[in-house]
Protein backbone atom coordinates (compact mmCIF):
# COMPACT_ATOMS: atom_id res chain seq x y z
CA UNK A 1 0.00 0.00 0.00
CA UNK A 2 1.16 3.53 -0.76
CA UNK A 3 0.81 5.53 2.47
CA UNK A 4 1.46 9.25 2.84
CA UNK A 5 2.42 10.51 6.30
CA UNK A 6 2.22 14.21 7.13
CA UNK A 7 5.25 15.26 9.14
CA UNK A 8 8.88 14.44 8.47
CA UNK A 9 10.66 14.75 11.81
CA UNK A 10 7.95 14.06 14.39
CA UNK A 11 8.05 11.02 16.63
CA UNK A 12 5.04 9.21 15.21
CA UNK A 13 5.82 10.15 11.61
CA UNK A 14 9.39 8.85 11.93
CA UNK A 15 8.21 5.62 13.52
CA UNK A 16 5.54 5.19 10.87
CA UNK A 17 8.09 5.43 8.10
CA UNK A 18 10.28 2.85 9.83
CA UNK A 19 7.51 0.37 10.69
CA UNK A 20 5.60 0.87 7.47
CA UNK A 21 8.60 0.11 5.29
CA UNK A 22 9.42 -2.92 7.43
CA UNK A 23 5.87 -4.16 6.79
CA UNK A 24 6.32 -3.76 3.04
CA UNK A 25 4.38 -0.55 2.48
CA UNK A 26 5.53 2.32 0.27
CA UNK A 27 5.84 5.16 2.79
CA UNK A 28 5.96 8.81 1.74
CA UNK A 29 6.87 11.49 4.29
CA UNK A 30 5.28 14.85 3.50
CA UNK A 31 6.20 18.05 5.32
CA UNK A 32 7.43 21.59 5.06
CA UNK A 33 8.13 23.38 2.86
CA UNK A 34 6.10 21.38 0.32
CA UNK A 35 3.25 20.61 2.73
CA UNK A 36 2.56 23.33 5.27
CA UNK A 37 -0.49 22.87 7.50
CA UNK A 38 -0.79 26.65 7.77
CA UNK A 39 -1.27 26.77 3.98
CA UNK A 40 -4.27 24.62 2.95
CA UNK A 41 -3.50 25.01 -0.75
CA UNK A 42 -0.08 23.42 -0.25
CA UNK A 43 -1.67 20.52 1.61
CA UNK A 44 -4.12 19.74 -1.19
CA UNK A 45 -1.49 20.18 -3.88
CA UNK A 46 1.09 17.97 -2.18
CA UNK A 47 -1.37 15.17 -1.44
CA UNK A 48 -2.62 15.16 -5.02
CA UNK A 49 0.96 14.89 -6.28
CA UNK A 50 1.75 12.04 -3.88
CA UNK A 51 -1.44 10.17 -4.87
CA UNK A 52 -1.46 7.77 -1.91
CA UNK A 53 -3.86 4.93 -1.15
CA UNK A 54 -4.02 6.09 2.47
CA UNK A 55 -3.04 9.14 4.50
CA UNK A 56 -1.88 9.37 8.10
CA UNK A 57 -2.31 12.87 9.51
CA UNK A 58 0.53 12.95 12.04
CA UNK A 59 1.94 16.48 11.65
CA UNK A 60 0.78 19.02 14.22
CA UNK A 61 1.62 22.04 16.33
CA UNK A 62 2.81 20.29 19.51
CA UNK A 63 4.34 23.04 21.66
CA UNK A 64 1.78 22.71 24.47
CA UNK A 65 2.94 25.64 26.60
CA UNK A 66 3.80 27.92 23.69
CA UNK A 67 0.31 27.42 22.29
CA UNK A 68 -1.03 29.53 25.17
CA UNK A 69 0.61 32.57 23.56
CA UNK A 70 0.23 31.32 19.96
CA UNK A 71 -3.39 30.26 20.12
CA UNK A 72 -4.25 31.46 16.61
CA UNK A 73 -1.33 29.62 15.02
CA UNK A 74 -2.10 26.43 16.96
CA UNK A 75 -5.69 26.51 15.73
CA UNK A 76 -4.65 27.22 12.15
CA UNK A 77 -2.25 24.26 12.10
CA UNK A 78 -4.12 21.75 14.27
CA UNK A 79 -7.63 22.77 13.25
CA UNK A 80 -7.76 24.12 9.71
CA UNK A 81 -4.60 22.24 8.71
CA UNK A 82 -6.05 18.90 9.82
CA UNK A 83 -9.23 19.74 7.94
CA UNK A 84 -7.23 20.42 4.78
CA UNK A 85 -5.54 17.01 5.06
CA UNK A 86 -8.98 15.40 5.37
CA UNK A 87 -10.23 17.32 2.33
CA UNK A 88 -7.22 16.14 0.35
CA UNK A 89 -7.74 12.52 1.37
CA UNK A 90 -11.42 12.79 0.46
CA UNK A 91 -10.59 14.11 -3.03
CA UNK A 92 -8.31 11.12 -3.55
CA UNK A 93 -10.68 8.61 -1.96
CA UNK A 94 -7.82 7.57 0.32
CA UNK A 95 -8.34 6.08 3.78
CA UNK A 96 -7.42 8.60 6.49
CA UNK A 97 -6.13 8.19 10.04
CA UNK A 98 -5.80 11.39 12.07
CA UNK A 99 -3.90 11.53 15.35
CA UNK A 100 -5.33 13.45 18.27
CA UNK A 101 -4.68 13.65 22.01
CA UNK A 102 -5.84 13.05 25.57
CA UNK A 103 -5.74 16.84 26.04
CA UNK A 104 -9.27 17.10 24.63
CA UNK A 105 -10.45 16.06 28.13
CA UNK A 106 -10.31 18.11 31.33
CA UNK A 107 -8.77 15.27 33.36
CA UNK A 108 -11.33 15.40 36.18
CA UNK A 109 -12.78 11.89 35.90
CA UNK A 110 -11.61 9.23 38.36
CA UNK A 111 -11.47 6.52 35.67
CA UNK A 112 -10.05 6.11 32.16
CA UNK A 113 -11.89 8.19 29.57
CA UNK A 114 -14.22 6.57 27.05
CA UNK A 115 -14.72 7.98 23.56
CA UNK A 116 -18.28 8.84 24.58
CA UNK A 117 -17.26 10.94 27.60
CA UNK A 118 -17.78 14.72 27.45
CA UNK A 119 -14.83 16.63 26.04
CA UNK A 120 -13.52 19.79 27.66
CA UNK A 121 -9.97 20.86 26.87
CA UNK A 122 -8.36 23.18 29.43
CA UNK A 123 -5.47 24.37 27.24
CA UNK A 124 -5.09 26.13 23.91
CA UNK A 125 -3.30 23.07 22.55
CA UNK A 126 -6.13 20.76 23.60
CA UNK A 127 -8.72 23.09 22.09
CA UNK A 128 -6.79 23.24 18.81
CA UNK A 129 -6.58 19.44 18.61
CA UNK A 130 -10.31 19.17 19.31
CA UNK A 131 -10.89 21.61 16.46
CA UNK A 132 -8.83 19.29 14.27
CA UNK A 133 -10.91 16.25 15.21
CA UNK A 134 -14.09 18.10 14.32
CA UNK A 135 -12.65 19.40 11.04
CA UNK A 136 -11.55 15.91 9.98
CA UNK A 137 -14.86 14.25 10.79
CA UNK A 138 -16.81 17.05 9.11
CA UNK A 139 -14.72 16.93 5.93
CA UNK A 140 -14.40 13.17 5.53
CA UNK A 141 -16.68 11.06 7.74
CA UNK A 142 -16.94 8.39 5.04
CA UNK A 143 -13.45 6.93 5.48
CA UNK A 144 -11.56 8.42 8.40
CA UNK A 145 -10.61 7.39 11.92
CA UNK A 146 -9.42 9.74 14.64
CA UNK A 147 -7.03 8.08 17.08
CA UNK A 148 -6.40 9.76 20.43
CA UNK A 149 -2.96 8.95 21.79
CA UNK A 150 -1.15 10.13 24.91
CA UNK A 151 2.22 10.55 26.65
CA UNK A 152 4.14 9.71 23.48
CA UNK A 153 7.83 8.79 23.58
CA UNK A 154 10.24 7.15 21.14
CA UNK A 155 13.91 6.95 20.11
CA UNK A 156 13.32 10.05 17.97
CA UNK A 157 12.81 13.80 18.40
CA UNK A 158 12.27 15.40 21.80
CA UNK A 159 10.28 13.57 24.46
CA UNK A 160 10.06 12.82 28.19
CA UNK A 161 12.31 9.74 28.06
CA UNK A 162 15.12 11.60 26.34
CA UNK A 163 14.74 14.54 28.73
CA UNK A 164 14.97 12.29 31.80
CA UNK A 165 18.07 10.52 30.49
CA UNK A 166 19.71 13.85 29.73
CA UNK A 167 18.96 15.17 33.21
CA UNK A 168 20.26 11.99 34.82
CA UNK A 169 23.55 12.57 33.05
CA UNK A 170 24.39 15.58 35.21
CA UNK A 171 22.39 15.32 38.44
CA UNK A 172 21.64 12.78 41.18
CA UNK A 173 18.00 13.70 41.73
CA UNK A 174 15.21 14.84 39.39
CA UNK A 175 11.93 16.40 40.52
CA UNK A 176 8.95 14.91 38.67
CA UNK A 177 5.20 15.48 38.98
CA UNK A 178 3.47 12.61 40.77
CA UNK A 179 -0.20 13.67 40.71
CA UNK A 180 -0.83 13.42 36.95
CA UNK A 181 -1.55 9.93 35.66
CA UNK A 182 -1.74 8.56 32.13
CA UNK A 183 -0.66 5.86 29.69
CA UNK A 184 2.96 6.24 28.51
CA UNK A 185 2.89 5.10 24.88
CA UNK A 186 5.74 4.27 22.51
CA UNK A 187 5.42 5.87 19.09
CA UNK A 188 6.73 2.61 17.65
CA UNK A 189 3.64 0.86 19.02
CA UNK A 190 1.43 3.71 17.85
CA UNK A 191 2.83 3.22 14.35
CA UNK A 192 1.97 -0.48 14.40
CA UNK A 193 -1.55 0.30 15.58
CA UNK A 194 -2.04 3.01 12.96
CA UNK A 195 -0.97 0.66 10.18
CA UNK A 196 -3.52 -1.91 11.33
CA UNK A 197 -6.29 0.71 11.35
CA UNK A 198 -5.24 1.95 7.90
CA UNK A 199 -5.45 -1.59 6.56
CA UNK A 200 -8.91 -2.04 8.06
CA UNK A 201 -10.21 1.22 6.59
CA UNK A 202 -8.80 0.40 3.17
CA UNK A 203 -10.26 -3.10 3.08
CA UNK A 204 -13.73 -2.66 4.56
CA UNK A 205 -16.62 -0.21 4.22
CA UNK A 206 -17.92 -1.08 7.70
CA UNK A 207 -19.00 2.26 9.24
CA UNK A 208 -18.05 0.99 12.70
CA UNK A 209 -14.38 1.24 11.67
CA UNK A 210 -14.76 5.01 11.26
CA UNK A 211 -15.00 7.67 13.95
CA UNK A 212 -13.06 8.36 17.16
CA UNK A 213 -10.97 5.79 19.02
CA UNK A 214 -8.56 5.77 21.95
CA UNK A 215 -5.23 4.05 21.35
CA UNK A 216 -2.62 4.01 24.12
CA UNK A 217 -0.35 1.45 25.71
CA UNK A 218 -1.65 -0.96 28.33
CA UNK A 219 -0.91 0.04 31.91
CA UNK A 220 -0.84 3.41 33.62
CA UNK A 221 1.63 5.55 35.54
CA UNK A 222 2.27 8.97 36.97
CA UNK A 223 5.06 11.03 35.45
CA UNK A 224 7.14 10.16 38.53
CA UNK A 225 6.43 6.44 38.04
CA UNK A 226 7.40 6.80 34.41
CA UNK A 227 10.67 8.52 35.32
CA UNK A 228 11.58 5.82 37.85
CA UNK A 229 11.06 3.13 35.23
CA UNK A 230 13.15 5.10 32.72
CA UNK A 231 16.04 5.29 35.15
CA UNK A 232 15.73 1.61 36.06
CA UNK A 233 15.77 0.59 32.40
CA UNK A 234 18.73 2.86 31.74
CA UNK A 235 20.69 1.55 34.71
CA UNK A 236 20.08 -2.04 33.61
CA UNK A 237 21.95 -1.23 30.40
CA UNK A 238 24.73 0.69 32.11
CA UNK A 239 23.23 4.09 31.36
CA UNK A 240 22.60 7.19 33.52
CA UNK A 241 20.18 7.05 36.42
CA UNK A 242 18.89 9.37 39.15
CA UNK A 243 16.62 9.38 42.16
CA UNK A 244 13.12 10.76 41.61
CA UNK A 245 11.76 13.44 43.93
CA UNK A 246 7.98 13.30 43.71
CA UNK A 247 6.33 16.71 43.52
CA UNK A 248 2.83 18.09 43.00
CA UNK A 249 1.59 19.84 39.88
CA UNK A 250 1.36 23.02 41.94
CA UNK A 251 5.12 22.79 42.54
CA UNK A 252 5.86 22.84 38.80
CA UNK A 253 4.08 25.76 37.19
CA UNK A 254 3.55 25.74 33.41
CA UNK A 255 1.65 28.12 31.10
CA UNK A 256 -0.72 25.35 29.97
CA UNK A 257 -2.94 23.27 32.24
CA UNK A 258 -2.29 19.53 32.03
CA UNK A 259 -5.06 16.99 32.73
CA UNK A 260 -4.60 15.31 36.13
CA UNK A 261 -6.10 12.16 34.60
CA UNK A 262 -5.01 11.38 31.04
CA UNK A 263 -5.91 7.69 31.12
CA UNK A 264 -7.79 6.51 28.02
CA UNK A 265 -9.95 3.40 27.83
CA UNK A 266 -8.91 1.48 24.71
CA UNK A 267 -11.59 -1.20 24.72
CA UNK A 268 -13.37 0.13 21.64
CA UNK A 269 -10.41 0.01 19.29
CA UNK A 270 -9.66 -3.53 20.43
CA UNK A 271 -13.26 -4.56 19.83
CA UNK A 272 -13.64 -2.85 16.45
CA UNK A 273 -10.13 -2.83 14.93
CA UNK A 274 -8.46 -5.66 16.84
CA UNK A 275 -5.74 -3.29 18.05
CA UNK A 276 -4.25 -3.64 21.54
CA UNK A 277 -0.92 -1.95 22.22
CA UNK A 278 1.63 -3.67 24.52
CA UNK A 279 2.24 -2.72 28.14
CA UNK A 280 4.26 0.48 28.33
CA UNK A 281 6.97 -1.02 30.54
CA UNK A 282 8.10 -3.55 27.95
CA UNK A 283 8.06 -0.96 25.18
CA UNK A 284 10.01 1.47 27.35
CA UNK A 285 12.82 -1.09 27.66
CA UNK A 286 13.03 -1.25 23.87
CA UNK A 287 13.18 2.52 23.45
CA UNK A 288 15.77 3.04 26.20
CA UNK A 289 17.93 0.29 24.74
CA UNK A 290 17.75 1.87 21.28
CA UNK A 291 18.64 5.29 22.65
CA UNK A 292 21.65 3.95 24.52
CA UNK A 293 22.97 1.82 21.68
CA UNK A 294 22.60 4.78 19.32
CA UNK A 295 24.89 6.89 21.54
CA UNK A 296 27.31 4.14 22.51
Amino acid sequence: MRIAVTGKAGQVATCLIERGRAAGHEMIALGRPELDLADPASVLRTLETAAPDAVVSAAAYTAVDKAESENDLAHIVNGAGAGAVAQGAARLGAALVHLSTDYVFDGKLNRPYLESDPIGPTSAYGASKLAGERAVLAAYPQNSAVLRVAWVYSPFSGNFVKTMLRLAGDRDEVSVVADQVGNPTSALDIADGVLKVVKNLASSADPNLRGVFHMTAAGEASWADFAENIFAASASHGGPSAAVRRIATTDYSTPANRPANSRLDCGLIMQVHGVALPDWRASLETVVFRLQTATA
